[in-house]
Formats: structure tokens, sequence, C-alpha cells
């Protein structure tokens, strides 16, 4: 069972990188937990989040870091890499190349993904299209 886990870590992989939205409809449960509160709860709503986040960065790629599964959880430290080509969040296409981080934990259940939690570098993410000014470093005293 664990090792299907570890099959929907890669199958979201190929989600993105495909950017196929419609995967959701394998990957998901009918009434699908998102505990980010940019997305919404249920597939249709997953979908039209990725749908609009294909639009806005239509080259990205994901590359899964780390994949842990235990129990029927399943972790995943992902890096994205794409270019912000449309609107995303509010904020307008600046054709920047961008570098997002996640770290997202799901809830299996029947072989799909049923909740999930992450933990998103969104601030670098928005320093990076311009929209929040860098934070300097602390320097030792």
């Amino acid at each position: 069972m664990q090792a299907d886990h570890g099959k929907l870590a890669a199958d979201f992989v190929t989600m993105v990188n495909e950017r196929h939205a419609d995967a959701v409809d394998d990957l998901l449960i009918d009434d699908y937990i998102d505990h980010n509160p940019l997305i919404g709860n249920g597939r249709e709503a997953n979908r039209a989040f990725w749908t609009d986040f294909f639009t806005a960065f239509p080259d990205i790629t994901v590359t899964a870091e780390d994949v842990i599964v235990s129990g029927d959880r399943l972790v995943g430290r992902f890096s994205y890499r794409g270019t912000h080509k449309g609107p995303f969040a509010g904020i307008p296409a600046t054709g920047v190349e961008v570098h997002m981080r996640t770290i997202d934990i799901w809830r299996v259940e029947d072989g799909r993904l049923a909740e999930h939690w992450d933990e998103i570098n969104l601030y670098e993410l928005l320093q990076q299209v311009g929209a929040v000014p860098p934070l300097a470093p602390y320097e030792a005293r």
C-alpha cells in the first residue's frame, strides 16, 4: 500500500510537469480537503487552482527533492521553476524566471490524495516577481 503512496507523488510531479490540471480526476478523492486558503476544498477548486497556476507559469517544472511515506501520510519536498508569464494571485505577469519551494503533506485514502497541508516559500516567490521588497540577511554582530 505504501508503495502506491510513493506513486502518487510521482503522478503529482507528472501532472505539474505536463501541466495537466485534469489529472486531479485520478489523483484526488471527490471531497478532497485542502488546508491552503488560496485553493479551497474539492476536486474542482483544485483543478481551477492548477489551471490558473499553469496559465501564470506555462513552463513550470517541479522536482521531488524528498518523498516520505508513513502510514496514510505522503510527504514531499518540491522545487518548482518557471517563468511568470500570466497573472498570479493578482500580480500581473513579469516575465521573470522564478524558483519556488514547498513542503506538502497529504493524507491518502483509497489510493488517492484525500487531504492536504503545505508550507510554501511564498515570500521568496513574491520577492522574485517584485511584489515585496527583498529582505536583507542578518549580519553577525
